[in-house]
């Protein structure tokens, strides 16, 4: 379990602040943003590379931050993403005019996060590229490997996209050879036991004694196989079997071999492991290029380990080899690379971004209806939190319930202190808060939807019931587009959708806007249920994607809960029927 921390609600915090304080000399934190960017700020005219993901993972992602690696990194919550905003935050502070690349973990609420921060990027005129690492071999078939998660084979990629642009190679450069060690990278492992958040006494799995699991991921997510114990040569003989398996075939043969621990292996038994992993990938004629063994991509106390292979060519043996000076990960002299004159860091609140719009004295009495049905789906969380944590655990990793909290007390927060603004305004303000604080995919897509209902909705015009059936509808399309999950992929949206289409009807045929929307909530909550039946295909729950049948996607349970929520206070407002 983790035994040092104080209160479990701040440990990133506190693990930012501990870094900050060891690690000046690599790197410096970003003003009201979880992250850090390379001492001295961003480098003129050099592409600036920034990781990221959720906290729990050191060294990855602050203990990469330095020369010949990362040029900043972003940390979300204990296994959970960073929030679009803090990415955009880390992302403004290390730009130095050339672009930027965003780099992470196949995970859904990354991607939905880093691609929501990569579009306000451009929108700015940063040019911006987005590489995700794919290497877990264990999560989705060779013929799906665009969506197979990103594990240690992480940090093999990171370390030549860094190489590369402290070598001076463009944006399309930097892009290019990072997709192609992605393409090369492949990753199996096995868990021993599972990690314990901090503050909780159980852990988020457990192996059974005797047995072992392969096919961990990083998140406390368990494996996909069991297996009885066997010895280090008979582990290595499976993890290198199954790797060789997809060896590309235009390899030559050289080879960049990671044996990392995930916090709880320790690094003689991962010795250990490796003095086999090595003989075998030897007598398979391989030449093993500058191997490294110890821990480089964590999950908290873990009890487990994995083995990469990166197949090499010229271009990315040479990258892999370059020097680097970081907190964690060292070799050679970084000297070597180009110097590049640092540029003042930028900040996000520098950005001409529009204020608070002028409002309407009829969509200010808007607002405050919104307000209302935003603390009456706070309190519904709240009272449901416990529940859409073991939904969720069941192929998850159980944070749901405590994301929901997070992200709709943020979301009223914000949307009391923005007092005078019209409807719009203050949604958009809580969509802000929700992505901020609430992390992970149901952080962004909340984000998402509030924010486009508020831009939907604007701050002058009345909230008529057809104006707000379009804006739910626009909200519910957008996390569409961006999210790119379809229904009957066991996501939010086979909640949203039938409520969205059910609401659109009701105002069609002329019903009040409350029993409109009490009548498709209802509606939200029975296509809740019945994702019971379905298997999911997106998120941390399609790996394990059988284990999910026959419990509800717990993203369409609360939104079902927090929708029938706002139907109660609509009963009591007529704001909606002018």
């Amino acid at each position: 379990m983790t035994y040092l921390y104080d209160d479990p609600a701040r440990f990133k915090d506190d693990v930012i602040g501990g870094f900050a304080a060891a690690y000046a000399r690599y790197a410096s934190r970003v003003p009201r943003a979880s992250g850090f960017v390379r001492n001295g700020g961003p480098r003129k005219g050099k592409v600036s590379l920034v990781v990221g993901g959720g906290s729990g993972h050191y060294p990855s992602y602050a203990g990469i931050v330095g020369r010949g690696l990362a040029d900043a990194c972003v940390l979300g919550d204990v296994f959970t993403s960073p929030s679009a905003e803090q990415v955009y935050r880390v992302a403004r502070a290390a730009d130095g005019g050339a672009g930027v690349v965003l780099a992470f973990g196949n995970y859904a609420g990354d991607r939905l996060n880093f691609a929501a921060a990569q579009e306000r990027l451009i929108a700015g005129g940063t040019d911006t590229r987005i590489v995700y690492v794919t290497d877990d071999i264990a999560s989705a078939s060779p013929e799906e490997k665009d969506k197979r998660r990103g594990i240690a084979g992480t940090a093999t990629v990171y370390k030549i996209g860094g190489a590369a642009a402290d070598s001076g190679y463009d944006l399309d450069g930097v892009e290019r050879v990072m997709a192609a060690a992605n393409a090369a990278t492949y990753s199996y492992g096995v868990a021993f036991g599972g990690c314990t958040l901090p503050g909780r006494k159980e852990p988020l799995f457990t192996v059974a004694d005797g047995q072992m699991e392969f096919g961990l991921g990083i998140h406390g997510e368990p494996g996909v196989r069991s297996a009885a114990w066997m010895p280090a040569a008979d582990l290595a003989a499976e993890l290198v079997g199954a790797l060789l398996k997809e060896r590309p075939s235009d390899a030559d043969g050289r080879v960049a071999v990671i044996v990392n621990g995930l916090g709880a292996t320790k690094y003689e038994e991962l010795l250990v492991l490796y003095g086999h992993v090595d003989r075998l990938l030897r007598e398979a004629g391989l030449t093993l290029v500058l191997p490294e063994v110890g821990e480089l991509v964590t999950s908290l106390d873990m009890a487990g380990c994995s083995v990469s292979l990166t197949w090499l060519d010229d271009e990315l043996e040479t990258l892999w080899s370059a020097p680097v000076d970081t907190a964690s990960f060292r070799r050679g002299d970084p000297s070597s690379f180009p110097s590049y004159e640092p540029v003042a860091r930028a900040d996000a609140d520098d950005d001409p971004e529009v204020g608070e719009a002028a409002s309407t004295p009829v969509s200010r009495q808007a607002a405050v209806t919104a307000r209302q049905v935003l603390s009456a789906m706070n309190d519904a969380v709240v009272a449901n939190e416990e529940q859409l944590g073991r939904i969720d655990a069941v192929a998850g990793d159980g944070d749901h319930g405590m994301g929901m909290v997070r992200g709709m007390k943020a979301a009223l927060t914000a949307a009391q202190a923005a007092e005078h603004g019209g409807v719009g305004s203050v949604l958009r303000a809580a969509g802000d808060a929700f992505g901020d604080r609430a992390g992970g995919t149901s952080g962004i897509l909340w984000g998402i939807l509030l924010t486009s209902v508020g831009v939907s909705l604007g701050d002058t015009e009345a909230v008529t019931p057809e104006r707000l059936a379009a804006a739910v509808r626009h909200g519910a399309e957008t996390v569409q587009r961006i999210g790119k999950a379809q229904i009957g992929d066991k996501t939010l949206l086979d909640a949203l959708f039938p409520f969205v289409t059910s609401f659109e009807g009701a105002v069609a045929q002329g019903r009040p806007v409350a029993q409109a929307w009490a009548d498709a909530a209802a509606e939200a909550v029975r296509a809740a249920a019945a994702t019971a039946d379905l298997v999911a295909r997106m998120g941390r729950a399609r790996p394990l994607a059988e284990r999910s049948l026959g419990t509800p996607d717990p993203g369409a349970v609360s939104m079902g809960i927090v929708l029938t929520a706002a139907a109660e206070v609509l009963k009591a407002s007529d704001t909606c029927n002018n």
